[in-house]
């Protein structure tokens, strides 16, 4: 099929106008009919956003009417040319016996249930993915999956559109590519109580960690939208496709409800898909999500002191941080960037580091120390080879916060420090030698080391010490899986 520019589509005459839309809404061209005289449009965007708007204003009856025109998935019935190829795509032509069984029984429950066949967008998924959300669903109140099945016919004639329009920026003499366009709120904080614990987690030497009760979960989140279709509400204050940031902030405090996950990678992930597949207007969702950590307390049972499980304290020490961009595509939704981090980790090691060798010259005052206490802060953040890998849906592949930092204590206890460079460094190797999976690890180092007071104390081998001067260094730095290579041939070299 030949696609057209939105220039082009807002040219064509009206009946022709109409026989090529008419089918993005499945045996339903009476939308497209009332859109022609709202020309011209000025993105796919906006011409998907009207087809929403004349829809949400229809009757009940009349979306009932749409939602009824769609066909079943899986079965063998006459359906537009647009729902054989999608079908075709997922794999729902050619289901085995017992498969084309076992859709036809819950097409059934579901028709019963709610009254119109079960309607999901089906491009991108597998039929396994799409018979588990017809089960899913089919938990749902009828309230709940009428406005759910309404939202999947709008991502549907958003990917027939796709297929018949140019999906290019706006058509406006003030748009350029390189321009940053993107609102949004933060300091979004949402606490659960009883979410899914993550188990299953690998065991590693440096760690007692082996998952999280999430008795107490809590997150601070921060959310940025961006799409072409908002640089009206710039330019011209035009606030029709504007999503509130106090919707914004309830749409997020409501989806941990119904979260079922146990990461806040997979939070962040199902938040912004919810996004995506809520607004149209949206073309990107970057969530930014901290870690609000509380700790476990302890009380008596009978004679015996014990951890508690209902009382918890929070936390003042590090916090974990993750962030995730989905960005809207031809072919779906797609994370087009994911980290983890570990944030304000601050570690103090009394003795055993030194700091020599370094460029002396006129405005050298630092003396060298052969062994100082050393305190740093560090960020430590790490990126997957699989994006998917972070979401921890599979345990086994997933890298918990806690396990990082054990690392980080675990090598800076047993190295001799020449420099805070060459202990991120090692840190670095560790954590990758231990989770494969890892692409790279990022570090955010800061030398907060204390200045002296008291060098000498009888008949002890402390000091005082006070806070540094404003002044502090800092360092970053990248390890990646060719560094572990590297390390690990030398060594080997070395012990030959």
């Amino acid at each position: 099929m030949i696609k057209r520019t939105i220039h082009e589509v807002n040219k064509l005459p009206e009946q022709t106008f109409i026989e090529l839309f008419q089918d993005i809404y499945e045996h339903s061209s009476w939308i497209v009919e009332k859109i022609v005289p709202l020309r011209p449009f000025i993105s796919l965007q906006e011409f998907h956003h009207r087809t929403i708007k004349i829809i949400n204003e229809a009757s009940d009856q009349r979306k009932l009417d749409l939602l009824q025109a769609h066909p079943n998935l899986g079965a063998k019935i006459a359906m537009t040319t647009h729902s054989i190829n999608e079908q075709k795509g997922a794999g729902l032509t050619s289901l085995t016996a017992g498969e084309y069984e076992d859709f036809i029984h819950a097409n059934k429950a579901y028709m019963n249930r709610f009254g119109f066949p079960f309607i999901i967008a089906v491009r991108g998924k597998t039929k396994s993915t799409i018979y588990q959300s017809l089960l899913n669903r089919l938990k749902n109140d009828k309230n709940t999956e009428f406005t759910t099945a309404l939202a999947e016919v709008y991502k549907i004639a958003y990917f027939r559109l796709t297929d018949k329009i140019k999906t290019e920026e706006r058509v406006t003499m003030t748009n350029h590519s390189n321009r940053q366009m993107y609102y949004g709120k933060g300091d979004v904080f949402a606490y659960r109580t009883y979410l899914k614990p993550l188990k299953g987690v690998k065991v590693i030497p440096e760690s007692e960690f082996s998952g999280r009760n999430n008795i107490v979960f809590g997150v601070n989140v921060k959310v940025a939208i961006g799409g072409s279709q908002f640089l009206s509400s710039f330019t011209e204050g035009d606030n029709s496709l504007v999503v509130a940031t106090d919707s914004m902030k309830n749409f997020i405090q409501r989806h941990l409800g119904s979260y079922e996950g146990s990461t806040i990678e997979g939070f962040l992930k199902y938040v912004a898909e919810a996004f995506l597949d809520k607004y149209p207007q949206m073309a990107t969702v970057e969530l930014i999500g901290d870690e609000v950590p509380f700790e476990a307390t302890n009380g008596m049972v009978g004679n015996t002191l014990t951890e508690s499980k209902l009382v918890y304290k929070r936390s003042r020490n590090e916090y974990a941080q993750a962030g995730i961009k989905l960005e809207r595509t031809a072919q779906g939704q797609q994370i087009t960037e994911q980290y983890s981090k570990l944030k304000d980790l601050q570690l103090i090691k009394v003795e055993g580091n030194s700091f020599v060798g370094f460029v002396r010259d006129e405005y050298t005052t630092l003396p060298e120390d052969s062994n100082r206490p050393l305190f740093v802060y560090l960020n430590i953040g790490w990126t997957y080879t699989q994006s998917e890998d972070a979401i921890g849906d599979a345990p086994l592949s997933y890298v918990a916060a806690e396990q990082v930092r054990d690392i980080a204590c675990s090598v800076f206890n047993e190295t001799e420090t020449p420099s805070i460079q060459n202990l991120i460094y090692l840190i670095g190797i560790r954590v990758l030698e231990r989770f494969p999976q890892l692409k790279d690890v990022t570090f955010e180092s800061q030398n907060h080391t204390w200045d002296s007071v008291v060098e000498d104390i009888p008949n002890s081998n402390g000091k005082v010490y006070t806070e540094p001067k404003p002044p502090f260094g800092f360092q970053v730095f990248t390890v990646t899986q060719e560094d572990v290579k590297i390390a690990v041939t030398s060594a080997l070299e070395e012990s030959n």
